[in-house]
């Protein structure tokens, strides 16, 4: 498992062994060990052309022939591959890999196309570049103290005293700036074949799942963060989408990873990876039922053994990486059933949590797979009418929107009651700039990044959060101002002070936040709902929503100005207070759905999401101190010499 560098023995034997080990692989099948020793080769050069060759100069002489002899090898093994429509191709990009060594280009330059050649020659003499299952790790360890630690030392870091005299030593699989070159392939190429003219010998005489393990093993030694590499891959499926099999994952180098992801997350994720490359296979079903299914027997399988923290993941997992992403589809076409699929995956973590009997678990989770059983029949292509569609666009759009419909509207009547309508702009500014958000996220979302399951409850759940305090002080204000008429004059004379000392830009952050949160959340449910078939269907649901807002925004905002303002502010404050109790419910839920806080379900109580309430005693808890935060501040605000807050008086 030594790099090729400069040879343990004469240069000319070197070559004289290097060409041996050539010809006998040209007696086999051009396909396979030609193109397999010419991609050896490619790689090579890709790793070791630096140590040739630096700011266009010869820094070691005998590493430089070396890849001139090796660019003049690529360049014949090609040419005499069997005719295919890119073998042309594949010739002059070898020729001008040859040139290129030959002018002494720069290593960047040379490796990004040795890189680029190699993936193109397996593309087009496609031979076999992953195992057939995930390697075993237990097993590659075992096998790398019976076999590679004598010269590479235990751990492969530290060789014996004895090997390092050698010339090259044997390799140091620590040494993170050859190993984000390696791929786990190249080293399998090199555990298969030896390096010619070194000490590494061909393990040829392993089966093929120990070279891969092996190769997996010795790939892994390099990378250490193990743990953030693993919260990156469950929460990030865009790169999950990067690595979707054991194919991509065995021929991927960690630089090639971070010019997509960056460097410290992808050292992190392959750090995760090799050392668990059955997660690969797993991440093939996330979104999915069967996800689901799989990733709840691992966790209760944990949970049994007296891994808790595990089952804890793992069964958070099935939640944000398998059914969450079908939830808002689900919901659409049967929200009841959506429902209990979501509080019985809840109460399942639940019980990991608070450290509930195996059997109650595995009772749970029968309970859990008739549900999911059900959701099979409610997500099949065939399930879903035209009018099932509609209705869908529809009740999201409408559902979402009153939400917020609700706060704006009293806004915009509560500056119009204050003769104030010039600060209207800042409230219209507020939901706009929301909207464009919104597609803004939707936009990076779908062509950039992917928004993890944790990061949308996430949002989700601080936009509520931070709607409800600011609801909280915006109701008791309110409420306030209802006392007498004599508010009026408050209003009248000092609402203009209080506006331009910049209560506008706070009017203006609310309906922002308020709207925004609405928004994130329609465009999430939208995009799970989407079928280019459907898709006038679809609009002809948002649309139709869209007018009924816009008529009750009307009727709104017609009734609000027959309301006398005492009234007004009372039946406001009433509406608002009950906003910020829904929202506190829903912000402390998502945070529960995203693993973030415990949740503690109390027995009997109905699950009611629209209006925030999730029968848990933490969900319960934060609407309870909305509540008496409320109350408190009625009655505080009931006294003119009260304290006027701050939202309002700037």
């Amino acid at each position: 498992m030594h790099r090729i560098v400069s040879a343990t023995v004469h240069p000319a034997l070197r070559l004289i062994l290097l060409a041996l080990a050539l010809c006998l692989s040209v007696t086999a099948n051009a396909e396979e060990p030609d193109v397999r020793t010419t991609w050896r080769l490619l790689d090579y050069i890709a790793v070791d052309y630096a140590s040739a060759v630096s700011e266009g100069s010869v820094a070691d002489e005998f590493e430089y022939r070396e890849m001139v002899e090796f660019s003049d090898v690529v360049a014949r093994q090609i040419a005499a591959l069997p005719d295919t429509k890119d073998n042309q191709a594949l010739i002059r990009r070898s020729d001008q890999l040859r040139a290129l060594i030959a002018n002494k280009e720069p290593a960047e330059r040379v490796g990004r196309l040795a890189r680029a050649l190699a993936a193109s020659l397996l593309t087009a003499y496609p031979v076999p570049l992953a195992p057939s299952q995930a390697p075993d790790l237990d097993r590659a360890r075992t096998l790398f103290a019976q076999n590679c630690a004598s010269c590479h030392g235990a751990a492969g870091s530290a060789p014996p005293a004895a090997m390092q005299a050698l010339d090259p030593p044997p390799i140091d699989f620590t040494d993170i700036d050859r190993a984000r070159q390696r791929s786990a392939f190249g080293l399998y190429q090199v555990i298969t074949q030896g390096l010619e003219g070194t000490s590494m010998a061909s393990f040829a005489s392993l089966s093929d799942e120990d070279r891969w393990a092996l190769a997996f093993h010795a790939g892994s030694i390099a990378f250490e963060d193990v743990a953030k590499g693993e919260r990156i891959w469950r929460e990030d499926d865009g790169i999950r989408q990067l690595v979707p099999d054991l194919e991509t994952l065995a021929a991927l180098t960690p630089e090639s990873l971070a010019e997509q992801i960056g460097e410290d997350r992808a050292l992190a994720v392959i750090a995760y990876l090799r050392a668990n490359p059955d997660a690969v296979g797993q991440a093939n079903d996330a979104g999915s039922l069967a996800f689901v299914r799989d990733t709840l027997d691992r966790s209760l399988s944990a949970y049994r053994a007296g891994n808790r923290e595990e089952a804890r993941q793992l069964a958070l997992s099935a939640y944000l990486d398998g059914f969450e992403p079908l939830e808002a589809l689900l919901a659409t076409r049967d929200g009841g059933l959506m429902r209990e699929v979501e509080q019985a995956l809840g109460q399942f973590r639940a019980g990991i949590e608070s450290g509930a009997d195996p059997s109650e678990l595995q009772q749970l989770r029968a309970r859990i797979d008739s549900l999911l059983a059900r959701a099979e029949g409610a997500l099949a292509p065939e399930a879903a009418s035209e009018i099932s569609t509609f209705l869908g666009a529809f009740t999201i759009l409408l559902r979402e929107g009153i939400e917020a419909l609700l706060v704006v509207i009293a806004m915009i009547a509560f500056v119009k009651k204050s003769q104030r309508s010039e600060v209207l702009p800042y409230i219209h500014g507020g939901w706009i700039a929301a909207l464009f958000a919104g597609v803004a996220t939707w936009v990076v979302a779908t062509y950039f990044v992917s928004i993890s399951g944790a990061s949308r409850e996430m949002t989700e759940g601080i936009g509520a959060l931070l709607a409800a305090v600011i609801l909280v002080s915006v109701g008791i204000w309110m409420h306030g101002k209802s006392q007498a008429e004599e508010w009026r004059r408050y209003i009248q004379e000092k609402m203009g002070k209080a506006l331009s000392r910049g209560s506008a830009w706070f009017l203006f952050g609310l309906a922002f936040v308020v709207v925004y949160r609405e928004a994130f959340e329609t465009i999430l449910f939208y995009a799970a709902l989407w079928n280019p078939q459907s898709s006038g269907i679809i609009l002809a649901g948002a649309l139709s929503a869209v007018a009924l807002l816009a008529l009750i925004a009307w009727a709104m905002l017609r009734y609000s100005r027959k309301l006398p303002i005492t009234q007004f502010f009372r039946y406001s404050a009433i509406l608002i207070a009950i906003l910020a109790v829904i929202l506190a419910g829903k912000g402390v839920g998502a945070f529960q759905e995203a693993g973030v806080l415990s949740a503690t379900f109390i027995a009997g109580l109905p699950r009611l999401a629209e209006l925030g309430f999730f029968p848990t005693v933490e969900t319960i808890g934060a609407q309870l101190l909305t509540l008496l935060a409320l109350i408190a501040g009625f009655r505080v605000s009931r006294s003119p010499s009260g304290p006027q807050p701050a939202a309002v008086e700037g």
